[in-house]
């Protein structure tokens, strides 16, 4: 018995061991962006990048934050509607092809996953032409093309499969007694979905956030295709912080650092829920 305790504690201490090391590998980054971003701008440079800063000084953060701000602000607009307006759109998907089955459901869902596979490089001409017109057709010129709206339109559109694909596996999952249950007391389809999905809904929920959310937050293609100097989101001002003579290393790690930190707090908050959401279904339909 001594002897198998032994070798159970061994294998514990090799886990662990292993474990703080892959941590370590992946705090590594993490510890150049922090160290780099309060140095001066005479110390940022790659040589020095392990080297802890001699001057700590915070200057980089407030002309990050300075040439960040606008860009942060044209992100949130665009990643909290985009985000629940992809969300609502793949449950309500999702919950009719899982629930409410009708001829041809298979063959739409099937066409559904198609969306899943065209690259956004193929359909950015067709989608300038689009945005454009739409600015013609409604007379509002710079929303649709060149601004916010029209990046989140494309945004929720895109984003459409994978939303449907998400809530139709989880929904698969609820057993079909209550759906049947909700119909006996009288209750359409609007209201067994509002009453009796919609409540047990969270885990899908939440894993279709993070996805659109970190999706939103971190396009780039769209947003300079779509979009002016005026709607750029975070991505685009980040990839602009260059100076002439000199790279500021310090301020692309401050501000590297600035546009990361939203979707790490989504993915605190909505974490514990993201595998089981990720998971459901994964058996059954």
């Amino acid at each position: 018995m001594t002897a198998v305790a032994g070798r159970r504690a061994g294998a514990t201490w090799v886990r662990f061991g292993l474990l703080v090391f892959f941590v370590l590998i992946v705090l590594i980054p993490i510890y150049v962006l922090l160290a780099t971003s309060f140095k001066p701008l005479t110390e940022a440079d790659p040589g020095q990048a392990w080297n802890l800063p001699r001057t700590w000084t915070t200057e980089a953060w407030r002309v990050a934050w300075e040439k960040l701000a606008p860009g942060l602000w044209n992100s949130v607009l665009l990643a909290v509607p985009g985000s629940l307006l992809s969300c609502a759109l793949g449950s309500m998907n999702g919950y009719v092809l899982s629930k409410w089955r009708f001829p041809g459901a298979d063959v739409l869902f099937t066409l559904f996953l198609f969306g899943m596979f065209i690259p956004y490089q193929g359909v950015m001409i067709p989608l300038v032409q689009l945005l454009v017109g739409l600015n013609e057709l409604t007379g509002l010129q710079g929303v649709f093309y060149g601004g916010i709206p029209g990046l989140v339109l494309a945004h929720v559109v895109y984003g459409i499969p994978i939303c449907t694909l998400i809530f139709r596996n989880y929904y698969v999952t609820i057993p079909d007694e209550l759906i049947e249950a909700s119909r006996v007391d009288g209750a359409g389809m609007l209201r067994a979905y509002w009453s009796v999905v919609l409540p047990v809904s969270g885990p899908a929920i939440a894993v279709v956030i993070i996805w659109q959310f970190t999706s939103l937050w971190n396009d780039f293609l769209f947003a300079v295709f779509l979009t002016g100097p005026t709607s750029w989101p975070t991505t685009v001002m980040l990839n602009n912080i260059a100076g002439a003579q000199a790279t500021p290393y310090s301020q692309q790690m401050a501000a590297a650092i600035l546009a990361s930190i939203p979707t790490m707090l989504i993915y605190v908050l909505l974490g514990r829920f993201f595998m089981r959401g990720l998971m459901a279904g994964a058996l059954k339909g």
